[in-house]
């Protein structure tokens, strides 16, 4: 085993214990208080749960620069191109749960309806902008810099990109369980021992495969976008029953199937011709584990 490997190795242990000990600490704290409720004591550590990898990612960046060392070789950094793919990948995002969700309602399931969504825009007392920013902050902004932006890159160097973005999807999914035991939560009102609830778990593969097919193409804000539009959407809409959740992982998996077959990333080169240490940010956008 090569002593970048073993470096890299030492990096994603780190990460994961951070990211777990602070999510599940954190959410384990706000069962004990009552829950996800906002008027519950609960409530602020529930938040503060989702900046598990956000933190981790952190640490790691901190770590990284103090030890003078390079970005890992896959690590995708900010390119200008993004801010013209990021509408493409919303709207792929969004149209992998509407595509579900409306096959679902044709196959007899619940209906797709617009006074649903405004409903739930509306239903936010500090309003539409709050909603949309706390759909950002909360899942998008405070996962994608360390799942993607840091344990990515640095499995990538021992393992292929299907294997990878397949391994993260586990791990991604067992992340979420302690979300069963917080009253209030998406998943709490799914059931961890019902098929939605299953379905909510299984999700996280193919979800985590089309959030690294994002970043390998244009990076972090590329996997935000996408993580943003899915999430959104999937609230919008109102996604619970079995039918649409199914539905929307198929779709998902097929989707990730022609990503995969329609691009080859190219390697990054992480060390400058000179020989002196990169120390340039691993994560697409350098403030990305500061906010």
């Amino acid at each position: 085993m090569s002593t970048t490997t073993t470096k890299y190795r030492g990096d994603l242990i780190l990460f994961m214990i951070i990211a777990f000990a602070v999510s599940w600490g954190a959410w384990f704290t706000a069962t004990a208080l009552g829950g996800a409720a906002p008027d519950s004591p609960g409530f602020a550590p529930y938040v503060l749960g989702a900046f598990g990898p956000l933190i981790g990612a952190a640490v790691i960046r901190l770590r990284r620069a103090k030890r003078g060392e390079p970005a890992p070789d896959h690590a995708v950094r900010f390119r200008r191109s993004v801010l013209v793919r990021t509408p493409l990948l919303l709207v792929l995002g969004s149209a992998t749960v509407l595509g579900g969700a409306l096959l679902a309602q044709v196959a007899g399931g619940p209906a797709v309806s617009l006074d649903n969504a405004m409903s739930v825009v509306e239903s936010n007392p500090a309003g539409p902008v709050a909603f949309f920013l706390t759909m950002l902050l909360t899942g998008p902004l405070s996962e994608e810099p360390g799942w993607r932006g840091t344990a990515f890159p640095r499995m990538r160097a021992s393992l292929g990109r299907v294997r990878v973005s397949l391994v993260l999807g586990v791990i991604w999914a067992v992340w979420h369980l302690p979300l069963f035991f917080v009253t209030g939560t998406v998943q709490n009102q799914l059931g961890l021992a019902t098929p939605s609830g299953v379905l909510f778990a299984a999700s996280s593969i193919p979800m985590a495969m089309l959030c690294c097919c994002a970043y390998e193409r244009a990076g972090v804000a590329a996997s935000v976008a996408v993580h943003f539009a899915v999430n959104t959407t999937m609230v919008l809409v109102g996604v619970a029953a079995p039918v649409a959740q199914a539905l929307i992982l198929g779709i998902q998996a097929v989707v990730v199937a022609v990503l995969l077959a329609t691009h080859r990333p190219a390697t990054t080169t992480a060390a400058p011709t000179d020989g002196a240490a990169d120390t340039r940010p691993d994560v697409e956008v350098a403030s990305a584990v500061s906010r």
